[in-house]
Parts: structure tokens; C-alpha cells; sequence
């Protein structure tokens, strides 16, 4: 049987390992984002800004939530419930993102620095809208986590 202080000290591992998680996925769909604004800039020849990052911004989300639902908050909330708080998210992000980094690429800073910004202020704030909004009460509801937590 676990103590107080065991509890909380389990808790912080916990959580600090789905900060990781939610990192490395994060990572990934950024991977994504760039080679696919890469795409669509680069070699598609698409310079105004909000005609490449829209469709990579997508890109990324779409990865990034199918991870993240199972393997960073391991929920089993509803798939349209949980796909549709994320589509709130990003129907107020996506147009400020696309809005900001439209007036700073046209205010001279490299579309590669404002893709940066934009996926570094995507990613601290999709964590904890996620972590409060999406996921909240269903955090290590689905299958494996609830045979993980028997086991332990």
C-alpha cells in the first residue's frame, strides 16, 4: 500500500513522463509540419504564408492527436467529443497563427522563424488545453492503461 508521499512522487513521474510523451509525439508532427511546409512552399512555389502552413498545420494535428489520445493521456473519451474540442482549439489558433505569421512574414522576419514561433506557441498551449480541456477526468481510462494500473 502506497503512502501520501509515495502517492505524490508516483504522481510526478507520471506526469513528467506524459510531458515527455506529449513531447516526442509533438516532435514528430512537427517533423511533419516542416517537410510538408517545405513541400508545399519550396517546391509547390506557394510563398504566401497561410497557403503552406494551413494544410502542414493539419498535417501535424491530425498525428498528433492519434498519438497522443493513445499513448500520452491513454484515453478513452469519446472519439468525436475529444476530435471536437480539438477542432474548437484550432479554429481560434489556426486563424490568429495564420493571421500573425502572415503580418510577420510580411513584415520581413524568415517565414522559417515565425513556423518556429508559431510551432513552439502551438505546442505549450495544445499540451495543457489538451491536458485540462480534452482529457480531463479520462487521463488513464483506456485499456492499457487500466491493465497497467491492475498491475501495479
Amino acid at each position: 500500500m502506497y503512502g501520501v508521499r509515495e502517492k505524490k512522487v508516483k504522481m510526478k513521474k507520471k506526469d513528467l513522463w506524459q510531458a515527455v510523451k506529449f513531447t516526442l509525439f509533438s516532435a514528430s508532427a512537427g517533423l511533419i509540419q516542416v517537410i510538408s511546409y517545405t513541400l508545399l512552399h519550396e517546391v509547390c512555389g506557394l510563398t504566401d504564408y497561410w497557403l503552406s502552413y494551413v494544410p502542414s498545420l493539419v498535417l501535424s494535428v491530425l498525428w498528433n492527436f492519434t498519438f497522443n489520445r493513445k499513448y500520452t493521456f491513454r484515453s478513452d473519451a469519446s472519439l468525436p467529443r475529444s476530435m471536437a474540442l480539438v477542432a474548437l482549439y484550432y479554429l481560434v489558433f489556426t486563424p490568429l497563427s495564420a493571421w500573425w505569421g502572415t503580418a510577420l512574414d510580411n513584415a520581413g522576419m524568415s517565414h522559417w522563424l515565425v513556423e518556429a514561433l508559431n510551432m513552439l506557441i502551438n505546442f505549450v498551449t495544445e499540451y495543457f488545453y489538451q491536458r485540462l480541456v480534452v482529457y480531463r477526468g479520462t487521463i488513464d481510462t483506456n485499456k492499457e492503461a487500466v491493465k497497467q494500473s491492475e498491475k501495479d
